[in-house]
């Protein structure tokens, strides 16, 4: 069976077919995230060691780190700022360090820029996956020998110099290429991790039917693990969250191995809060004085004040017991273990002490 080792300083993971679903957190992405863009430019990392903790404690098994900041304020005093290649391979070694200093977890290396990929390369510890290579040539004579260096797997993206094709078959033999030109250079299909690419299913209606078509043939033609960005597939749509979970399992059932995803529900915030706690003093509810907001958040079904394992990670629980990659459900059970109230500690069902009582 196919098995793509990554490692960090001292944890491995897996990515195979027959091993748990591998999520990749995407977390560490200063790509739309405003906020994180201006933090970075600081040179305040703060948010990048919580969003590093969150995600393992969600259950990511890789942390992918994506340095592709842009720097605004920089830009307009120095032009070299406005230079992805000037930025990123700086920005890149310092995030890979943050975080190794708060997480031990394999890493993923995700930059554009060939100087961010050797820095996050040489800067981290253990065995990285390398995100990424596309079937175009010149990307593929510039990644490919940095794959071999390292001696590391590689994400290989299904499109090339003519992009992103809407045809399933071209995207197989995109990737097919890409897997004989690593196969020249001396790297295994075994450390090629390819990503169909997903289309919107708001935009395209076969979208889901062409990647679970796609994830069987690399798996049974070319014999290599693969990937995606899972939220692409609800890109647009309401309640991305439902598709997003009943996609992963279907994926994982095709054969896909892994998945570069938010693992974490974020937080609810005191504006939501205290917009819930006015529509419920407005219906005439009337609530104990001190009342928490996490006990309120909880008993309104509005999710949790602090960082939790989002719902994709139960479904993706769920399908691991079910394809027998959860030895007899620990990891399922251990999941969904409630956490006991203060107070509780120790005690059985119904907070009695000492469990269950036998009868006389």
């Amino acid at each position: 069976m196919t098995r793509t080792i990554v490692e960090s300083k001292t944890k491995t993971a897996v990515i195979g077919f027959d091993e748990p679903f591998c999520v990749i957190g995407e977390r560490i992405n200063p790509t739309g995230r405003k906020i994180l863009n201006v933090e970075l430019e600081a040179g305040d990392f703060s948010r990048v060691e919580a969003d590093a903790i969150a995600q393992v404690a969600a259950g990511a098994t890789v942390l992918d780190i994506n340095s592709g900041a842009v720097f605004s304020n920089k830009m307009a005093e120095d032009p070299r700022y406005a230079d992805n290649n000037f930025v990123e391979p700086t920005l890149m070694r310092q995030l890979v360090e943050v975080v190794q200093n708060v997480v031990d977890i394999p890493l993923c290396i995700d930059s554009s820029v060939p100087g961010a990929l050797e820095n996050g390369l040489a800067a981290a510890e253990g065995r990285p996956l390398l995100n990424s290579v596309t079937g175009e040539e010149e990307r593929l004579e510039l990644v490919l020998p940095l794959v071999k260096k390292y001696n590391v797997p590689v994400v290989a993206i299904s499109n090339d110099d003519t992009g992103i094709s809407e045809d399933p078959e071209v995207r197989f033999a995109v990737a097919k290429k890409i897997v004989e030109r690593a196969a020249d250079f001396g790297i295994p299909a075994h450390d090629i991790v390819v990503d169909p690419l997903v289309m919107p299913i708001g935009a395209m209606a076969t979208a889901g039917q062409q990647v679970f078509t796609l994830v069987r043939r690399l798996r049974e033609e070319l014999g290599v693990n693969t990937t995606c960005g899972a939220s692409n597939i609800s890109f647009g749509l309401p309640n991305r969250h439902g598709i997003n979970n009943a996609f992963l399992p279907m994926a994982m059932g095709a054969g896909m191995t892994s998945a570069i995803m938010n693992p974490v529900a974020l937080p609810v915030n005191a504006a939501k809060i205290a917009e819930k706690k006015a529509e419920v003093a407005a219906a005439g509810i009337i609530l104990p004085e001190d009342i928490d907001d996490e006990t309120f958040v909880t008993l309104f079904g509005m999710g949790s004040t602090k960082p939790r394992a989002g719902k994709e990670m139960e479904a993706i629980r769920a399908a691991n017991f079910l394809t027998n990659n959860d030895d007899g459900g620990a990891a399922w059970i251990e999941f969904n273990r409630q956490a006991p109230k203060a107070g509780q500690e120790g005690r059985g069902r119904a907070g009695r002490t000492g469990g269950r009582r036998r009868r006389a």
